[in-house]
């Protein structure tokens, strides 16, 4: 997992290019304007969902993880807890290989708040539980890349 927020985009100069990637399209698109939706970038290998919902009580989310894509969430409007730990901790769901979805159960490690600016790197043994109540409830609208990894 890395935490960060985009006004620091040269302190993460060590990452992948494929994973930095999604620093110029954040730069070079405005994001607050598109569409609830998938957007292509570089066909299966790199895409953006964005996303809007509102933020729920921790009880009321489910956990994640997925073997195939990282996942960057970046925050656009609102704020959200993003509950995290690593997969080795989590009891192992059903794996649903048609949305690279995993499904977990356990507790969190951490949790870190996202604000619009945000960004958050989950890797494939990352857990994640998104949309979680932080100052209060709102409603919320971020983009989640997804970089395809290395088969």
């Amino acid at each position: 997992m890395i935490f960060g927020n985009l006004n620091q985009v040269q302190r993460y100069a060590f990452l992948p290019e494929k994973v930095k990637a999604f620093f110029k399209y954040v730069q070079e698109h405005d994001l607050l304007s598109y569409e609830e939706g998938s957007y292509k970038i570089n066909g299966d290998e790199f895409f953006v969902n964005v996303n809007e919902y509102d933020t729920v009580l921790r009880e009321d989310r489910f956990w994640e993880a997925h073997k195939k894509y990282i996942d960057v969430h970046v925050m656009l409007k609102g704020q959200e807890f993003i509950d995290v730990n690593f997969i080795d901790n989590m009891q192992l769901g059903e794996y649903k290989a048609d949305n690279d979805f995993q499904a977990l159960d356990g507790d969190y490690k951490a949790s870190v708040k996202l604000n619009p600016g945000d960004f958050l790197i989950c890797y494939p043994e990352d857990a994640h539980r998104t949309g979680v109540i932080a100052d209060e409830a709102c409603h919320l609208k971020k983009a989640i890349f997804k970089i395809k990894v290395e088969d």
